[in-house]
């Protein structure tokens, strides 16, 4: 049996659609499910002006770090403080693991904005930001699951004007696996795990 990838983001959109996301921002009328049905079909979705000011706002940081940043930028200085941060680091570092899961051959997979000195980095742009936000997140379970070497996830999150920083260790990060599990489970009980199989297979 192929290898079947996963994702934080498929995980993640699950979540989504089974209890709502209490880290995202809820700025438009969202249909959870046939945005989830959409990522499991992987379907080609429409960038988002939110998705946009993110891709923006990390690019920014990136031109910074390699010397040529846009000083003129009304988001340059929280971009500049996040570089500092990330600079010396491997940035869009790509990792994967095969695991199994209830006899399930996966492939876990994420790309990490910034992988430095055991620390892993995400960058979020956010219009809004309250302390614990992410502790429910899928994203540092499943990183640290891919980097056994690493010791601290930290989101790094901006609204472009200020930056604050939320980290979680080893210890207190709760292993992916059941989540996964039940992820599984509940494909099988609503007659979609074949489709996940079909669709997300590796090569």
């Amino acid at each position: 049996m192929d290898r079947i990838l996963l994702t934080h983001s498929l995980l993640s959109s699950w979540l989504y659609a089974l209890k709502g996301n209490p880290y995202e921002d809820a700025t438009t009328e969202r249909d959870p499910m046939s945005e989830f049905m959409a990522t499991l079909r992987r379907d080609p979705t429409p960038t988002t002006e939110a998705m946009q000011r993110g891709i923006d706002f990390e690019n920014l940081v990136t031109d910074i770090v390699v010397g040529r940043g846009d000083r003129s930028n009304k988001w340059y200085d929280a971009a500049n403080i996040v570089a500092a941060d990330v600079r010396g680091g491997l940035l869009q570092y790509r990792a994967k693991k095969p695991i199994e899961v209830q006899g399930v051959p996966l492939l876990l997979y994420g790309r990490l904005d910034c992988l430095k000195a055991g620390n892993v980095i995400d960058i979020k742009f956010s219009g809004s930001y309250d302390r614990g936000k992410y502790i429910t997140s899928t994203q540092h379970p499943v990183y640290m699951e891919l980097i056994p070497e690493a010791q601290k996830f930290t989101y790094i999150i901006s609204n472009g004007s200020d930056v604050w920083h939320e980290s979680y260790f080893r210890e207190e990060t709760p292993s992916i696996y059941p989540v996964i599990s039940d992820f599984l489970d509940w494909l099988r009980a609503v007659d979609l795990l074949q489709l996940y199989c079909e669709k997300w297979k590796t090569l």
